[in-house]
């Protein structure tokens, strides 16, 4: 008898707890929208990794508020212990992009060795970031770069990238603008599809990549900016073992 009085404790315990946390979602959800009116529309309410917070998710950005959404708190939740930052790891989940649904066929493609290891990388011809990492890349061995061009910067980024994605060999033109300085000839135009790079900004704008260079490891992580040679290699091999 005992033993059935303590289930029940239990269950009673664990519906109030569940009854709980649901009034929590739903008073957060309430006093947010209420009292934070410019606010983006919440997709999500869960609890955060740290007690007594929760994680109010707005799209692939994240927020923090108490039980009652009186509080709201922007910034990076870093467990100390371990030094992880959890909001980062979070965030690399909600924007991870599945790589092998990727349209490769839209990117210029060079190889370092036997090029088993991939990445994908947005750029605009005119990104001064960009040329750094591509020299940067060439000290990443055994990798295949796809590179989807962006004309994102304004200028005369459209034009640049028609040119180099026109080129007889796209490849040697991309390589030879980005790493020696080198413009690819004139595009004139004729036969050439430029719908790729149309293609291309669209899906960007999909995945919300909003500068360049961007990086896309094969695990679906991703990494804004002109990271060195040793931490795409370090991400590289994270993404193998995941």
């Amino acid at each position: 008898m005992k033993l059935r009085a303590l289930a029940a404790l239990a269950l009673s315990l664990c519906a109030a707890l569940s009854g709980a946390a649901r009034a929590d979602e739903a008073v957060i959800r309430k006093n947010l929208a209420e009292r934070y009116p410019t606010l983006p529309a919440i997709d999500e309410v869960r609890a955060a990794p740290m007690p007594g917070l929760f994680e109010v998710r707005l799209g692939t950005d994240v927020v923090y508020t108490d039980a009652k959404g009186a509080y709201l708190i922007q910034g990076e939740i870093i467990e100390t212990a371990t030094r992880r930052n959890l909001t980062e790891e979070r965030v690399a989940k909600l924007t991870a992009i599945d790589f092998a649904s990727l349209p490769l066929k839209d990117a210029i493609v060079w190889k370092n060795g036997k090029g088993s290891r991939k990445i994908v990388v947005f750029a605009d011809p005119n990104c001064g970031y960009c040329k750094k990492l591509e020299k940067d890349l060439l000290n990443v061995k055994d990798v295949t770069v796809y590179t989807f061009v962006i004309p994102i910067l304004g200028g005369d980024s459209p034009d640049k990238s028609r040119d180099l994605w026109c080129a007889k060999d796209n490849t040697a033109a991309w390589r030879a603008w980005m790493v020696d300085g080198v413009r690819a000839p004139k595009s004139m135009g004729a036969g050439c599809d430029t719908a790729a790079i149309e293609r291309n900004s669209a899906l960007a704008r999909k995945f919300k990549v909003t500068g360049t260079p961007a990086i896309v490891f094969e695990d679906g992580t991703r990494a804004p900016g002109a990271i060195p040679a040793a931490e795409v290699e370090r991400r590289i091999l994270a993404a193998a073992k995941s």
